[in-house]
């Protein structure tokens, strides 16, 4: 068994290295020569690096060379314009699927990790569920969803997709800013209650590597959360309590949300700097709940998302202040 990782410098990939790592898999990274190492540092002498990426197709034919599994995590959150989320998250997945299938039935199975944002907002009595008709209301989300129709459409090997939430924990950047502004005493407050799935996202490392080889999961598209569900407000308090900082409410109603997001996209255009934010983001932050079931992961593969948000804070901010984010 050889496994190919794509994104393995990120967040969620250098989790995923992580798993691999500990369980002792021959594992290939796809690298770009300025790829940030600094997650998988202590990894590199325990793998395999291979020069490219998942935009240049004969450098991926190339890392192909003796891999049994591949793991495809590689993928743009963010863009300075909407095409490039497409470029990457379709036009990048598609040309992985077109490698994976250039090695002649070689290649026994890949992991393609999407994003609930591909299968759309959804409330606790209404949980997205993998049967249901995907409903994507951002460009992101419809990358994603494009993505994986690149995989389900063509590859010829066996695969399993899993649509992860919103991921947090060591290494993220993103809800680091929450951190950050309970740290300089204010309380973010959005307007709506929007209800959320979470994954921790040592969870999510595992569920992957869990699929890689599981039986059941071959074909199957998965969503990956914890079963507790928050809201922005709560994950609020909540940094702000093992924080043990005084703070002042500030109200993010949703009015307010679109020019924020108006002068993000404004800034990403004229300096090239794509960003989170952006007009294609208000959809997904005016929509009342992302919410995830995640039953038929747990009974086909046995394997359940088991960190809650409060021990999972725990271990966010103890990285953070570890590493002197904060």
């Amino acid at each position: 068994m050889k496994i190919l990782l794509t994104g393995a410098s990120g967040f969620v990939g250098s989790h995923i290295l992580d798993s691999l790592c500990a369980r002792g898999l021959a594992t290939v990274l796809l690298l770009r020569p300025t790829s940030n190492k600094q997650f998988i540092a202590s990894h590199l002498p325990d793998v395999e690096l291979r020069s490219g990426s998942i935009g240049d197709p004969e450098s991926l034919r190339q890392a192909m060379a003796g891999i049994t599994h591949v793991i495809h995590c590689a993928g743009a959150t963010r863009a300075s314009r909407v095409s490039g989320f497409y470029e990457v998250n379709q036009g990048g997945t598609r040309n992985v699927v077109a490698a994976v299938n250039g090695q002649a039935g070689r290649v026994q199975r890949l992991v393609h990790i999407s994003s609930l944002a591909a299968a759309g907002p959804a409330l606790p009595e209404a949980p997205a569920r993998e049967d249901a008709p995907p409903h994507p209301i951002s460009e992101y989300g419809k990358s994603k969803l494009a993505g994986e129709l690149e995989v389900s459409n063509h590859c010829q090997a066996a695969y399993v997709i899993l649509r992860p939430p919103a991921v947090y924990g060591p290494r993220d950047a993103e809800f680091l800013r929450l951190f950050k502004a309970v740290k300089n005493h204010v309380l973010p407050k959005p307007g709506t209650a929007q209800t959320l799935s979470l994954v921790f996202v040592k969870d999510l490392a595992e569920a992957v590597v869990t699929c890689l080889q599981h039986p059941a999961a071959a074909g199957k598209t998965y969503f990956v959360a914890a079963r507790e569900t928050v809201t922005a407000r709560r994950m609020a308090d909540e940094i702000a309590a093992q924080m043990k900082v005084w703070t002042v409410p500030l109200p993010l109603p949703t009015a307010l949300l679109w020019p924020i997001c108006l002068a993000q996209e404004v800034m990403s255009r004229l300096t090239g700097k794509p960003s989170v934010l952006g007009l294609q983001k208000f959809a997904e932050l005016r929509a009342p709940g992302w919410v995830c079931d995640p039953t038929r992961l747990e009974q086909e593969t046995g394997y359940a998302c088991a960190t809650t948000l409060k021990p999972g804070i725990t271990a966010a901010l103890a990285w953070y202040r570890q590493q002197h984010w904060l």
